[in-house]
Order: C-alpha cells, then sequence, then structure tokens
C-alpha cells in the first residue's frame, strides 16, 4: 500500500503527527528505531518497519478505507467477541472510531495510546459499559497491548483478537512454529485435529490452536523470522486464504495470499474472560525482527 499520500494535520511532537491518509485519520509515528501509522478508525495499526528493515506488517493494496468496514490486514482489534458468534463479524472495537489518549517518546521509540468507551451506539448492539485501552509500543520491537476494564455494575463476558497480518516473502516457503500441535480446523467445521510441528502451507489454513506457546515463530523464507510472543491470550489463531478465497474477496488482491499470514493472539469464544465490575484484563502480541 503506498504510504506517500499522507497530508499531515497537525504536529504533536517531533516524531509523532496527526495524518490523513485514504481519507481517514492516522497518527503517523516516525522516528529514528521505527515507522508506524495507526488508524484512529478501528485502533487499527496499518503499517510497521523497524530502521534498516522491510516492512513486517502486511496491508491489503486494495483495502477499503470505509468507516463502515474493517481496513484488511494490519492489526485489527476484534472485540467484543471473535468470529462470526454475533453481528458485525469480529465485534464493534474495528469499525469504531478510537480517541488518541496520549503519546510519549524517547530514544527507544514512541508510546501510543488510544481509547474506546461504551456509548449508545455500542450498547445498541453489546449492552455492557466498558474502557478499552490500546497501547502501541513503537521502537526495534513492536508491542501492541489491549486492555479492557469493566466500567459497569455487573459482570460481562468477553473474547476477541490481535488479529495481526505479517509480510512475508512467499508463503510456499514459510514455516511456523510455537503454535504447539493441536487446533481446530475452520475449514472442516471447527473439528479438533492434530499435527505434528513445523506448519506448512500448500492450501487454506484456518486454524484455532488451543494450546499455544508463548513465542511463535515465522521463519520467513530463511530472510528473516518474526518472533511473536502473545500474553493474555488461550488460544493462537493461523489464517492463510490460499488463492479461491483471495480472488473471492473484494479487498485483496488474488494473488494477495502469497505474501501474508495470520498470527493472531486471540481470546477464543469457547474460553470467554469473566470480568467483574472494575476488573481489567489484557491481550497483548509483540513482534520482533530475527535474522
Amino acid at each position: 500500500m503506498e504510504r506517500r499520500n499522507l497530508t499531515t494535520v497537525a504536529v504533536l511532537s517531533d516524531a509523532v503527527t496527526i495524518c490523513e491518509f485514504n481519507g481517514m485519520k492516522i497518527v503517523r509515528v516516525l522516528h529514528n528505531e521505527a515507522e508506524a501509522g495507526i488508524s484512529l478508525h478501528g485502533g487499527h495499526l496499518i503499517w510497521y518497519r523497524p530502521a534498516d528493515e522491510a516492512d513486517v506488517i502486511w496491508l491489503s493494496e486494495k483495502a477499503e478505507f470505509d468507516p463502515a468496514k474493517a481496513i484488511r490486514g494490519g492489526i485489527p482489534v476484534c472485540w467484543p467477541w471473535f468470529g462470526k458468534t454475533a453481528t458485525p463479524s469480529h465485534g464493534f472495537a474495528r469499525i469504531s472510531e478510537w480517541s488518541l489518549l496520549e503519546h510519549r517518546e524517547n530514544e527507544n521509540g514512541v508510546i501510543v495510546a488510544l481509547s474506546l468507551e461504551d456509548s449508545d451506539d455500542t450498547r445498541a448492539i453489546w449492552p455492557h459499559k466498558f474502557r478499552n485501552i490500546l497501547t502501541f509500543e513503537i521502537g526495534r520491537s513492536l508491542k501492541v497491548s489491549l486492555t479492557s476494564t469493566n466500567t459497569d455494575d455487573s459482570p460481562w463476558n468477553y473474547a476477541g483478537a490481535l488479529h495481526s497480518y505479517f509480510q512475508i516473502q512467499d508463503i510456499r516457503c514459510t514455516q511456523i512454529t510455537g503454535m504447539g500441535t493441536d487446533f481446530l480446523d475452520s475449514t472442516k467445521g471447527n473439528e479438533a485435529d492434530s499435527t505434528a510441528e513445523p506448519l506448512t502451507f500448500e492450501g487454506e489454513v484456518d486454524r484455532v490452536y488451543v494450546r499455544p506457546q508463548a513465542t511463535i515463530t515465522i521463519d520467513d523464507n530463511a530472510a528473516r523470522q518474526l518472533l511473536i510472543t502473545n500474553h493474555g491470550h488461550n488460544a493462537a489463531v493461523i489464517w492463510n486464504p490460499w488463492q479461491a478465497l483471495s480472488e473471492a474477496m473484494g479487498d485483496m488482491a488474488d494473488n494477495s495470499y502469497e505474501t501474508m499470514v495470520c498470527v493472531e493472539s486471540t481470546i477464543h469464544s469457547d474460553q470467554t474472560i469473566t470480568l467483574a465490575p472494575g476488573e481489567s484484563h489484557t491481550l497483548s502480541t509483540e513482534v520482533r525482527v530475527s535474522r
């Protein structure tokens, strides 16, 4: 996705500006250690690149920047449910407008925090009060943390995911380890299955790994490794749509599947988190490049 078509709206600091990108407000980070772009629509990180590295996060060249839709690629925030268990699919957080809460920086990078709270619109979809804080720590590594707090007067349950799309050279030459062996296969009606590591790709993969290690490794065509460390999760979703599904999606190019893979820090809908009034929980994912 071309990133030069950015219009500066406000300069917040040496490293942080608000820009307009494809009609949406973007928090743009330009720092000696890394660059990143975060859409206020969806609280959605849409690119991240450490200094002297290729892009780590994949964004579809045909992504639609529409306030009513989720952006294809980046790191969508699925909340307060995961999948098609309710409407809209993957929850409302990824199509909601988030607010910039704070930003700060030092020689190691930039921290940006966004917030989303319940409103008449959200309560019409999901009848609970909440406050979400989404924190991005942007430097030589990237950490995204979603802290959900129950501000209601009764308990509620939620699920969700940090639905990370990673940029790779060639899916056919990619291997993934650390996700464990036991999974639910979404291409077969969530049938339980098991297979040895590493995971390689010869067709569509849509799996919920139910006992992942904390760190999952993507071996990217022997060019580099992406080390993905998750916390606060109870599952890891790995997804590549392969050719037929890519061709069927209006916001993906026909060959998009060749250069992307999703590895998601997930609270699965079968194992929701319960928060009592005033209680909080944090779901996070951190990625760093290794060679």
